[in-house]
């Protein structure tokens, strides 16, 4: 791939608002990645990929069921604060690589751009910044879960 192709793509990813970007031409592929302002390096898909994924062969009725119970009761219980909610749907990841400690935890101190987490969306990589200081009060997602557009993720105050 030309060198020129290369620095219009740096361009690209510097004027948009893309954590990471992959093009293939032929058999060469070129992938660039967004540095977070906190020097974390966003995560690499392969070893998201050889996570294990949950057995098909769970109980599928009260999978089903539980949610619903479960919902209706976790959105009263909230603590008091800034919720942060998921802006896409995809995977949730507590931390920027796999094995890598959280990002945040209960109790911890943020300032408005931390990082909090990254989704997954359709093999690219998106870091969740906190919008609002303060103290991490509630984290209502575990790691490696699927995620809705506007579910309740962080609770800050």
């Amino acid at each position: 791939m030309d060198l020129r192709k290369i620095k219009k793509l740096i361009d690209l990813l510097e004027e948009s608002n893309l954590a990471e970007l992959e093009i293939k031409e032929g058999e060469e592929v070129v992938r660039l990645s967004r540095v977070p302002k906190g020097g974390m390096v966003a995560a690499a898909p392969a070893p998201m990929y050889a996570m294990p994924a949950p057995p098909l062969a769970a109980p599928a009725a009260p999978a089903i069921a539980a949610p619903v119970v479960a919902s209706a009761p976790a959105v009263d219980a909230l603590p008091d604060g800034h919720v942060i909610k998921s802006p896409m749907v995809g995977t949730f990841y507590a931390a920027a690589t796999p094995g890598a400690a959280p990002l945040v935890k209960i109790g911890q101190q943020v300032k408005v751009g931390d990082a909090l987490g990254v989704i997954e969306a359709m093999k690219m990589f998106n870091q969740i910044e906190a919008d609002a200081a303060g103290t991490v009060k509630a984290i209502l997602i575990d790691n490696s879960e699927p995620v809705e557009f506007d579910q309740p993720m962080f609770v800050i105050g």
